[in-house]
């Protein structure tokens, strides 16, 4: 416990005494505790002052996770001489159960089919020199009605599509350029970009070389 308060005195001007100290119970439980993490089981694994509903409190306290993280990034981690990547990437959780924020059907890459669970789309910074993924920003995915509509009509016009007939291969005859269409960015992509932005701005007030990955090609922040 000595080790994990000595750790946590870098994030402690983002936290009051009672938050930090909670944090320190919930983080010294998740280290020993075996199985899945839940806050019950947390709450058997911590030492005197780690009770259930302490760690209750904590899960209900609102924290600025993403300044944490940059913060404890920055003064244990950061090496401004080596060269970064910024990775994100979708992490879906399975879960059952009804009433948990967020639960909802999500494909799962490690089991390549559509689960009950939760979804986290995470940003990465990668030490190249390293080969160590550092994950800075976290954010829950929660479908809305809207979206879920528009993925619905989506796959219809997909399937109507496969059975339309197909057209002879090549420009039709008489046809003629159309102007470009300014392209409208899906709600997903408008919270990827938004996260995205997000994570320069912090990221950018410190001199060391970035790239950000563009599906196969690197290009240069």
């Amino acid at each position: 416990m000595t080790e994990i308060l000595a750790l946590l005195q870098t994030i402690a001007p983002l936290l009051g005494k009672t938050t930090l100290r909670q944090v320190s119970q919930v983080v010294f439980g998740m280290l020993v505790a075996s199985g899945r993490i839940t806050m019950l089981g947390l709450s058997r694994w911590t030492e005197k002052g780690g009770s259930y509903r302490t760690i209750q409190r904590l899960y209900h306290t609102v924290l600025p996770w993403n300044a944490i993280h940059w913060l404890f990034f920055r003064k244990r981690f950061l090496q401004p001489a080596d060269e970064y990547l910024i990775a994100g990437d979708e992490v879906v959780v399975s879960k059952a159960g009804k009433e948990t924020y967020g639960l909802d059907r999500f494909l799962s890459g490690l089991q390549q089919q559509v689960i009950p669970g939760l979804s986290f789309f995470a940003f990465s910074l990668v030490n190249v020199r390293e080969e160590q993924s550092y994950p800075l920003q976290i954010s829950q995915i929660v479908k809305s009605e809207a979206g879920k509509a528009a993925c619905k009509t989506k796959k219809e016009d997909k399937q109507a599509k496969k059975t339309t007939e197909k057209r002879k291969p090549g420009r039709p005859k008489g046809s003629k350029n159309k102007p470009k269409v300014e392209v409208v960015l899906s709600a997903e992509l408008l919270r990827v970009q938004s996260g995205l932005r997000n994570l320069l701005a912090r990221v950018g007030k410190y001199q060391m070389p970035i790239y950000w990955l563009t599906f196969l090609s690197i290009s240069p922040v």
